[in-house]
């Protein structure tokens, strides 16, 4: 169950073992990534590693998958917590600091730079409400506080 967290505060009852990122472009637009493997628009991030930390996983992932950097501030929005392994997936929003060469060889095919709204038009055509469509609510209710504090 997706759960918001209010006052951009990480939870801290059990491990976050994962983290996936919203960015921000300075435009106000939000990047996702097409999941090629998954054929799904979705969040970047994925599992933290050994002895990483939050911010050095987030960074990585975004890298990675949508090759972008992110600016330092970063709003934790909402959790998503996973019963089988008593973990959470924390999600973030975050500003663009740049955009770098994504490496090779992994699951997203490239960014996908749009407004909310086109967004979650594409989620619900692609998938149906879940996940994504909650956590774009999300997006919306926090966005103009994000904005204004970064």
């Amino acid at each position: 169950m997706l759960k918001p967290l209010f006052g951009g505060v990480f939870p801290t009852d059990k491990r976050i073992a994962g983290i996936h990122s919203i960015p921000i472009t300075n435009d106000g637009s939000l990047i996702m990534v097409w999941d090629k493997n998954e054929k799904n628009l979705t969040t970047i991030g994925g599992r933290i590693e050994n002895n990483e930390d939050l911010d050095a996983a987030l960074d990585r992932e975004t890298v990675e998958e949508a090759g972008l950097i992110l600016k330092p501030y970063r709003m934790p929005i909402a959790s998503w917590y996973w019963e089988s392994t008593n973990t959470y997936t924390v999600f973030v929003l975050a500003k663009v600091k740049e955009y770098v060469e994504m490496p090779a060889s992994f699951e997203t095919t490239g960014r996908v730079t749009m407004n909310i709204e086109t967004a979650r038009q594409m989620i619900l055509k692609i998938e149906g409400e879940g996940l994504r469509t909650e956590l774009l609510d999300i997006v919306e209710a926090v966005y103009d506080q994000f904005i204004s504090l970064h």
